[in-house]
């Protein structure tokens, strides 16, 4: 590593890859061009050089590459060795209030888990609440973020789990909603 740094000790910056349509985890540690790149489960230490405009200069595990990347509509358009992958970016605190906040569960209800760790700022509803899909339900805040998180269905709310103040966990229940037929 360079100058006996340990690349492990850098904060590291977590986003989710998306690539026809199968999402991975990816940790990125590291910096001036040494990194460290965790894809799901594999890691790879990469030496990666800016060369041109959107030309990267990477070795990877030995091996030399050339990478072209460009931007089309919000994707990232890699090509390398004669091959093109449209990749989305997400970070990942984003792509899990995206994907996990609001899905409708079994039987047409929506049971809205905290995605993350937080305090519960603002809760919009109670038990008997009339909703429509995107209606707001609760706000966490977490990591100095505002996030507002929306009915995923219409329906009646039947239990509302949390106040504001309170402090959640991954995982805890906020909000219950009975779907209409």
């Amino acid at each position: 590593m360079a100058r006996g740094r340990s690349l492990g000790v850098e904060p590291a910056l977590k986003f989710v890859a998306t690539v026809d349509g199968r999402s991975q985890p990816v940790e990125v540690t590291g910096g001036d061009g040494r990194y460290r790149v965790t894809i799901g489960s594999e890691v790879w230490d990469v030496d990666a050089r800016l060369t041109a405009q959107g030309i990267s200069s990477l070795l990877v595990g030995g091996l030399s590459y050339v990478a072209d990347v460009t931007d089309h509509e919000g994707a990232c358009v890699v090509d390398v060795q004669g091959e093109t992958y449209v990749i989305d970016v997400e970070e990942e605190t984003r792509h899990i209030i995206r994907t996990r906040g609001g899905a409708a569960g079994a039987g047409g209800a929506q049971v809205l888990k905290a995605p993350m760790p937080g305090r519960i700022t603002h809760v919009a509803v109670t038990p008997g609440s009339r909703v429509n899909r995107g209606d707001a339900l609760v706000v966490i805040e977490a990591m100095k973020m505002q996030n507002e998180f929306k009915a995923g269905v219409t329906g009646t709310v039947k239990e509302v789990r949390v106040e504001p103040g309170q402090a959640v966990n991954p995982g805890d229940v906020l909000v219950v909603i009975d779907a209409d037929a």
